[in-house]
């Protein structure tokens, strides 16, 4: 699928996003192997986590889908069964990291197997901790998926130092220490998302977080059950950030997405765009498990910045959405560190790197990050040109490139855009509602 982007006016009105895709898809694991029946609300039916759902069905666990909730019915720690067949979870790396964990301490063998993108996506760093751990699990060539998974004899307590910053890894090894004989310990330098970490805390499990020698060390200890427990999952960041960079870069616009969830570890966004000048405001803050807000955007006038290193372990997802506004602000944007951008659905540093060659913006790329020379937005009414973009099969590659197109001097067509379902399904109708543009080619 092929879309068509008309450059932008100001864009308008108060909406709600779909669910928060990291959260939905924790909540079905915890919920499917806990004790009862959850009741989850919010949860994203993209393709991604709907992978997620589908995988717990094929291993018995009963889940009713209804218009605005979903009710899980646990099966406890040990109660999964053996699938007929493979799992197959599509597009979804987090759903095969962090299944991988769970099921290494289940009493049957599983092979969970993806889509041709995910099927070049690194396991080895999750493969390598957990048969430490003592798992008996293995990916196929080149420490890809699939990934094999067999009974064994038991998961051992243990403590690891994660390599890289990546909640992915962590949240694996902390699904499979609920199977350890004893208590686990993951260190991370940098501070990692943390909805892991929330939702084991609101199915009862003890987690616990220590500061020790300039490390954050998570302690979890095995439960011996899981209560089940209902569950409102906020609107997802990642996928409000395009819409609040449309708001940024289109003079004139006005824009307030409401119950967002403002994680601090997820939020790291905001934070920099306004240190770039942006106007954006928090209102009707709830604190829950999950903190969540309304999130006013007025069109702003941006500066470059030199980002703060520490902060990329928490923008990881929204890094796209910081190169667009990144082209559209006054001066030069440094970034450096996010040589994980090379690990995602593609090569995200290459594919923003071709985006911007072809809107005409000045950039310089290194292994771990690159310089954007930007333009000042206000000054020129349509900066960027217009053109064919290709999307490389990457979700976040084409709603940034589609959120750019909206400064073009002419329309652009973005290509291949399909797995744009995979997080934000109902992206093109929420679009064209609040005024961009967009159109099937």
């Amino acid at each position: 699928m092929d879309l068509i982007v008309k450059p932008g006016k100001a864009l308008k009105g108060e909406i709600l996003m779909p669910g928060d895709k990291s959260i939905s898809h924790r909540s079905i694991m915890c919920a499917a192997i806990a004790k009862g029946s959850s009741v989850i609300r919010g949860f994203l039916k993209g393709e991604d986590c709907l992978a997620t759902l589908d995988a717990f069905s094929k291993m018995g666990v009963n889940i009713d889908q209804h218009e605005k909730e979903i009710v899980v019915h646990g099966v406890g720690l040990q109660g999964l069964k053996k699938p007929n067949a493979d799992l197959y979870l599509g597009n979804s790396g987090t759903s095969m990291r962090l299944m991988s964990g769970l099921l290494c301490g289940q009493s049957f063998s599983s092979t969970l197997t993806g889509d041709a993108s995910l099927s070049f996506r690194p396991m080895e760093r999750i493969v390598t901790p957990l048969t430490t751990m003592g798992a008996n699990i293995s990916s196929g060539k080149g420490g890809c998926p699939p990934l094999e998974i067999n009974p064994s004899e038991k998961l051992k307590a243990f403590s690891y130092e994660l390599p890289i910053a990546s909640a992915q890894v962590k949240s694996c090894l902390m699904f499979a220490s609920l199977y350890a004989d004893g208590p686990v310990v993951i260190k991370e330098k940098l501070q990692t998302r943390d909805h892991t970490e929330l939702m084991f805390r609101k199915f009862g499990i003890d987690v616990s977080i220590e500061e020790s020698e300039g490390l954050k060390e998570i302690h979890v200890l095995p439960p011996k059950s899981m209560d089940a427990t209902d569950i409102n999952i906020p609107g997802d960041f990642s996928s409000a950030a395009f819409l609040i960079l449309a708001a940024l870069i289109t003079p004139g616009s006005d824009l307030t997405l409401m119950n967002i969830g403002i994680n601090k570890t997820r939020i790291a966004l905001l934070e920099v765009l306004i240190e770039m000048g942006a106007d954006i405001k928090l209102s009707n803050v709830i604190h829950e498990y999950e903190h969540c807000a309304d999130i006013s955007i007025r069109a702003s006038e941006l500066k470059g910045i030199t980002l703060n290193p520490k902060l990329v372990p928490n923008l990881i997802d929204e890094m796209p959405v910081l190169f667009i506004a990144a082209a559209l602000a006054e001066g030069t944007t440094r970034i450096r560190g996010a040589e994980e951008l090379r690990f995602k659905e593609s090569d995200r540093l290459e594919s923003m790197a071709k985006t911007l060659n072809l809107f005409g913006v000045k950039h310089k790329i290194f292994e771990d990050g690159i310089d954007i020379k930007g333009v000042d937005q206000f000054e020129t009414d349509l900066p960027f040109n217009s053109g064919e973009i290709d999307s490389f099969g990457d979700h976040r590659i084409a709603m940034a490139s589609i959120i750019g197109a909206l400064r073009s001097k002419g329309s652009c067509k973005v290509k291949n855009c399909n797995n744009i379902s995979t997080s934000f399904p109902g992206f093109i109708n929420l679009s064209n509602r609040i005024g961009i543009t967009l159109e099937k080619a």
